[in-house]
């Protein structure tokens, strides 16, 4: 499929001898060529025997060799080199090697609360000891073998499909592979230090272990952050294998990225999981995205990929890792929370949210000042009152807790922290909304956070009286709290950059403090004289995305023959948009949410199973995406090695036809109220009844009329398969916001609901 990939190579190949003896000592680029073609012996020998022979002339030139599920290299260029390959045929892109960063117990029981149907249990839940053939693989930071979440006692013997390897190194050997992790690999960061832990897959960080382990971890009882949050703690598919590969380090680099999709796609891994991401003020195209790629050509052959969306919101337009053929998670919280109250000298109670092991006593008996009293002569009062670098008396500060106003202030809790500490202050309540819903870990130090709303209290309280005295208690775990989810404030927000025509994120999941496993020798999170935990309480889309992953796998362990759009069909039709409260989900600082904020809503632990309707996105709608976004044919048949031969382009290849790709959500932009808009779908019965029939329930804004066509879907033994149309038209003359909807399909056993997004 690729066009003339010899002559690429070989052009490669005459520019290092033309530089002659130049060193190569410039940054990795990577060459992206597209679609492997592992039908010819030729390629395949000639690509290597090529790469050989610059890897013989410049040991350090040649990075990373693609070409199981996709072809290219990784290599250190000049930039007339990089710009000189770039120009030749065959070559989709070639680009500076990026470095992406990490977005980084209770949850699977709150999910299990929250379901609104009753199905088989023998589909949707595993039994201790039980396993399956799926594979789980993880590109992150790494393993603790130790960790008992990743135990294979009980499990069956490793699949005969999987043909990965478990890389040794100084401080991991083939022993630290079981029938649970079936495969380790590591990849050496191009421009890292030999001694900064890159060289191995044992996880020095923590993250991936968390990660892996809220995936697929194992029933452990008796899990606690120091007593926090104690319980079982189980992954979203204990049953499932996994598959690791420390791709990150300090930074996630992105060559290291593609080396591991192309080694998961040949391994032979059915889900993989990515809880890391760019930045979303850097804006790649599809051709310089590395995980873009590596997901488009990992869903090629079957594999399901899981990103996370991303940590940078409440903003929109921050999502990230939105490209249609990714499964995009949101993050929300669940109904556990961690409180640190403030209890003042009258007695009152503060409520204040925090992770600490305060060593205060419980006795209201220290001094309280605010911000503004303890002033430096030469500070400004606003600094002071907010405890800005600089602006605080130690003379003042000394011996005493410090309320310190958030409201409107860049400034992070743990920073203010470092400054009251160090001025010798005994604790800190920081009055802010920026954290949101979430409960931050400051270990030793007495500090909590107390919103806004809740702060007047402690302000009267404090210009009530000349000797206001106060402690911060230590962190409580409160249960069955309300209302959850709520979308948590960190969550990277939609709309897409990429297309408004599609929704992103797709879906949310529980990842505000969520307990799993963690590297056994942290001390970092570890309290004055305690042992490092074997558990950690960790926030972030990172913590959402590998609950996706984990309940994709057990689906797929269940239906094996389901394609990796069918599961994330079931997974966002399914979901939720109604909290605890049974009122509809809000984000944490209190407003509606949305399709920008949580896609098709919440996952849901045991409707995906049974979900009646799915939408099967194909390669083709995926190819056709490409056309509708300026992509040639010619460019296409490169890149993908799946298309057929006779696959051209639409003439009428515009943005807004991207609306009409057979995916489980609905958007439409450019929507002005005067035009009507046609859309269509195709719904696959999936459904215990072949016959059945299926009526709609629209739930449209006002002044927006939605048609569908026809209004009943009705399937026998012969037809599993119908299309239908959707007309939006509308009364208004303009649109002034964005307007957000839904369409059921329900035959009364099963609700299949896709939102839609109407924008400007």
């Amino acid at each position: 499929m690729i066009e003339n990939p010899i002559l690429v190579l070989l052009t490669f190949y005459s520019l290092f001898l033309f530089h002659g003896e130049s060193k190569i000592d410039n940054q990795v680029y990577i060459v992206y060529m597209g679609a492997a073609d592992p039908t010819n012996g030729t390629i395949r020998r000639d690509h290597a025997h090529v790469l050989n022979t610059v890897f013989r002339k410049n040991d350090k030139a040649l990075i990373h060799n693609y070409k199981h599920g996709f072809s290219g290299f990784a290599a250190r260029l000049s930039k007339n080199e990089a710009n000189s390959i770039a120009q030749q045929p065959g070559v989709v892109s070639v680009f500076p090697d990026p470095i992406l960063k990490l977005h980084t117990t209770r949850s699977w029981d709150f999910l299990e609360s929250q379901t609104q149907i009753i199905i088989n249990k023998k589909l949707s839940s595993s039994s201790p000891g039980s396993s399956s053939d799926i594979v789980i693989g993880m590109l992150d930071s790494g393993i603790w073998p130790e960790a008992e979440s990743f135990s294979d006692k009980g499990m069956d013997p490793i699949p005969a499909k999987w043909s990965g390897t478990c890389m040794k190194s100084s401080d991991f050997n083939s022993s630290n592979c079981n029938r649970k992790i079936i495969g380790a690999r590591y990849y050496t960061d191009p421009d890292g230090d030999d001694d900064d832990g890159a060289n191995t897959p044992r996880d020095t960080f923590g993250h991936g272990t968390h990660t892996a382990s809220t995936a697929a971890g194992n029933v452990v009882s008796g899990a606690s952050y120091y007593g926090l949050a104690t319980g079982t703690s189980k992954g979203g598919s204990p049953e499932s294998r996994l598959a690791i590969y420390k791709v990150c380090n300090v930074g996630c680099s992105g060559s290291s990225i593609l080396a591991a999709f192309d080694d998961a796609i040949s391994d032979g891994v059915d889900v993989l999981s990515l809880s890391l991401g760019r930045s979303p003020s850097s804006q790649p195209d599809l051709t310089t995205d590395v995980i873009a790629i590596g997901s488009f050509h990992a869903a090629e052959h079957g594999i399901l990929v899981v990103c996370s969306a991303g940590n940078s919101g409440p903003d929109q337009n921050t999502v990230v890792n939105d490209a249609p053929w990714i499964l995009t998670v949101a993050a929300t919280t669940i109904d556990r929370d961690f409180q640190s109250n403030v209890l003042l000298g009258n007695t009152q109670v503060i409520k204040g949210e925090a992770i600490n092991f305060s060593p205060l006593s419980k006795s209201s008996d220290y001094p309280l000042i605010t911000g503004e009293s303890g002033k430096a002569t030469t500070a400004d009062l606003d600094e002071a009152r907010k405890c800005q670098p600089s602006s605080l008396d130690p003379a003042k500060v000394k011996g005493k807790i410090v309320v310190c106003d958030g409201t409107n202030d860049d400034y992070s809790t743990y920073v203010k922290i470092s400054i009251v500490e160090e001025l010798g202050g005994l604790g800190l309540v920081h009055i802010t909304d920026s954290e949101g819903a979430v409960a931050n870990n400051y270990k030793d130090f007495p500090a909590t956070v107390v919103r806004p709303i809740n702060a007047s209290a402690l302000l009267q309280y404090i210009n009530s009286t000349s000797n206001p005295v106060a402690t911060i208690l230590p962190s409580i775990t409160v249960m069955n709290y309300k209302p959850a989810p709520m979308v948590a404030i960190f969550s990277s927000r939609g709309p897409s950059a990429l297309s408004k025509n599609i929704i992103k994120p797709d879906i949310a999941a529980p990842g505000v403090t969520i307990l799993a496993a963690w590297i056994g020798n942290d001390e970092k999170i570890t309290p004055k004289g305690e042992k490092p935990s074997l558990y950690n309480l960790e926030s972030g889309t990172s913590m959402s995305c590998p609950h996706v992953s984990g309940l994709a796998g057990s689906i797929k362990s269940r239906n094996p023959t389901w394609s990796a759009s069918a599961i994330k069909s079931a997974i966002m039709t399914s979901a939720t948009q109604i909290n605890n409260m049974k009122a509809p989900i809000t984000t944490d600082l209190g407003s509606i949410a949305t399709p920008y904020d949580y896609g098709a809503g919440e996952i849901t632990s045991t409707e995906p199973f049974q979900p009646g309707l799915v939408y099967e996105t194909n390669t083709l709608d995926y190819l056709n995406y490409l056309c509708y976004i300026g992509f040639n044919t010619t460019t296409i048949k490169v890149i993908s090695r799946t298309v057929p031969d006779s696959f051209s382009c639409p003439k009428d290849s515009t943005s807004g036809h991207i609306s009409n790709i057979n995916y489980p959500s609905i958007a439409i932009s450019n929507f002005n109220g005067k035009d009507i808009v046609n859309v269509s779908r195709t719904v696959t019965n999936v459904g215990e009844e072949d016959e059945t029939v299926y009526s709609a329930i629209v739930d449209a804004p006002s002044g927006v009329k939605v048609q569908l066509v026809p209004e009943k879907l009705q399937f026998t033994k012969s037809s599993k398969q119908l299309s239908y149309q959707v007309i939006f038209s509308s009364s208004l003359s303009s649109l002034k916001n964005d307007l957000f909807g839904s369409i059921t399909w329900s035959n009364g056993k099963h609700n299949v609901r896709s939102p839609f997004v109407l924008s400007m």
